[in-house]
């Protein structure tokens, strides 16, 4: 019998899932001129462009405009509103390509000179990767890209309950007459404002005392004032402890007897980095890891590198796009710049939308910084003002006095997430405070808070 380096099919690289990272190595390599087998047990592409942060930003935009027509009154006019999710519905469906088909993407990876193998895929020793009854031996190494997948928690009840993830809220052709969110973080509160604008009546059950716990407390009360505003009823603190269906409603109770009712029930409480099905053992990997752990040039090991999700740094498409460029340059021994995530930036799309980079004040005073804050609201400003109604917001900046550098920055309003684009910069390039203060803003703009918010640093 042929022993098993026989049986394999010898090739320079696999990369195991093709999400954006993942088909982003995949693609370079391919184009330089390496043999590249691309394994995707889903949709090549990922969960961004089909359930993920596109299609959801195109809901998104659907209730931005309704919020916008209701804001007309009393400021340009009057205006009649009628909700429907039907054209969203379509035009998700059109983005993703005949109700999730990938082909398109698909083709694009093998007109680069890759092959696409579908499958799940396992690591099996050095260099070895097996697909259902196919083996691969990859001379260069492996690239694991497999991406990441919703938490579902124990809570009792839960897992024999139909449920949404991310992923039915956006193929979701109508609009539920009530919705449940269980989870207070982005994902779940851009879903929640855009059902509530639609017309569902929402609630949000978050185990924390505040929404979005991971950003500045500034924020998470702009966004929970917003919420409300819209009608969507805000429980934190609120840890559930038992899920039901009660004939065609779900029921969520919480610790103290308080429950949720809702026709559908949205589960957002995080996503966990596809790790234990990759057979990491075989390469001396740890199998029980929630991640995998990677050097500053995206090596997990030798011959094999990590970019994305399954990395645990960020878990954003932008995130696996810049690791991708740094594993490309290593596999290709190209020079490049090792990781640097001291102004890895994240925007929430809620309205008003939250931008942050770097350190939060907490985590800057917990490592030890010498911290100044500087503070401005967005309504005070020129722009807030003539905005009107939603123009409310903040920016924070989280400065290391020590250095004169922004270690952090928020910036939560009218496209914040635009207005956060320069102090992202300023953190990244290390752009001293004292600069920033000698640039000339722009008159009248959102960005020019920032300015305003530079002159809070010395107050």
């Amino acid at each position: 019998m042929p022993d098993q380096d026989e049986q394999d099919e010898h090739v320079d690289v696999v990369v195991i899932g093709m999400g954006p990272g993942g088909e982003e190595v995949a693609g370079k390599l391919a184009e330089a001129g390496l043999t590249v087998v691309g394994v995707e047990a889903e949709l090549v592409g990922g969960e961004c462009p089909y359930w993920g942060c596109v299609p959801s930003k195109m809901m998104i935009r659907g209730s931005n405009l309704l919020a916008e027509a209701r804001r007309i009154d009393g400021v340009a006019g009057t205006a009649t509103v009628e909700p429907d999710l039907a054209p969203v519905a379509k035009r998700i469906r059109a983005e993703a390509t005949d109700d999730w088909d990938d082909k398109v993407a698909a083709d694009r990876f093998e007109d680069k000179g890759g092959r696409l193998v579908r499958g799940s895929a396992r690591v099996d020793g050095p260099g070895r990767v097996v697909v259902g009854d196919r083996s691969f031996k990859a001379r260069r190494g492996i690239v694991l890209a497999s991406g990441s997948a919703p938490v579902v928690p124990p809570i009792p009840g839960l897992d024999t309950t139909p449920h949404w993830t991310n992923r039915e809220a956006i193929a979701a052709k109508a609009t539920p007459s009530s919705l449940i969110v269980l989870g207070g973080g982005a994902i779940g509160l851009e879903l929640a404002q855009m059902f509530a604008r639609f017309g569902s009546a929402v609630t949000v059950v978050e185990g924390l005392d505040r929404l979005l716990g991971p950003e500045e407390p500034e924020a998470s009360a702009l966004v929970t004032e917003a919420l409300e505003r819209d009608g969507v009823t805000v429980l934190t603190g609120a840890k559930a402890v038992q899920v039901a269906r009660e004939g065609d409603v779900t029921v969520v109770t919480m610790e103290g007897g308080t429950t949720a009712r809702g026709t559908e029930l949205l589960v957002s409480v995080g996503r966990r980095a596809r790790v234990a099905e990759l057979g990491l053992d075989t390469i001396g990997m740890d199998p029980e890891a929630k991640t995998v752990e990677v050097d500053d040039r995206m090596r997990a090991g030798d011959g094999v590198w990590a970019v994305g999700d399954v990395t645990g740094v960020g878990m954003f498409t932008h995130m696996a796009m810049y690791q991708a460029g740094i594993a490309i340059a290593d596999i290709l021994d190209k020079p490049g710049e090792p990781a640097d995530y001291r102004g890895l930036a994240r925007v929430t799309f809620t309205d008003p939308e939250v931008g942050s980079v770097g350190m939060t004040e907490k985590a800057a005073r917990d490592a030890g910084l010498d911290v100044r804050i500087g503070v401005a609201k967005v309504a005070s400003s020129a722009r807030g003002w003539i905005h009107g109604p939603g123009g409310d917001g903040i920016i924070k900046l989280v400065e290391d006095a020590g250095q004169g550098l922004l270690v952090g920055a928020t910036s939560a309003g009218p496209v914040g997430g635009e207005v956060l684009s320069m102090l992202t910069l300023a953190v990244h390039a290390r752009v001293p405070t004292a600069t920033l203060r000698t640039m000339v803003y722009a008159y009248p703009t959102f960005h020019g808070g920032v300015l305003d918010a530079l002159g809070d640093l010395d107050a």
